[in-house]
């Protein structure tokens, strides 16, 4: 899909353009899926039913210990509090809103906005 509209986003004073990746079908409750935005493998998870209803998050699928392309396929579960995503190879939990890592602060993963605008998921950049 080639969609995009364009949102400013007032918190930050920037310019968001909206990219569809995606349709809603595509998602797999609970899981990740990965979507190619702008050069960059994004790992997209959607939970349907947490405390805060459904949420939807985009993540830099890029694994920054192994170099390896596996975000994706992590175990998505909660430790102290936040929604993390756990890498298949060494472990390590990032936290899905922010992308930190709780074992190793100096490893980060990118995040994107990401939002469902009818069936469309999109993903910002600014």
């Amino acid at each position: 899909m080639s969609q995009s509209n364009v949102v400013r986003n007032a918190s930050v004073g920037r310019v968001i353009h909206w990219h569809a990746v995606c349709h809603r079908q595509d998602l797999v409750a609970n899981s990740g899926v990965v979507a190619w935005l702008d050069g960059a493998q994004v790992a997209l998870f959607h939970l349907p039913h947490t405390a805060d209803g459904e949420q939807l998050y985009a993540i830099d699928n890029r694994d920054p210990k192994s170099g390896a392309n596996v975000i994706g396929r992590g175990i998505v579960g909660s430790l102290k509090g936040d929604l993390v995503i756990a890498s298949p190879l060494y472990k390590q939990h990032f936290r899905l809103k922010d992308g930190s890592c709780l074992e190793y602060p100096e490893q980060r993963l990118r995040v994107w906005p990401v939002r469902l605008n009818g069936d469309a998921v999109e993903v910002g950049l600014a």
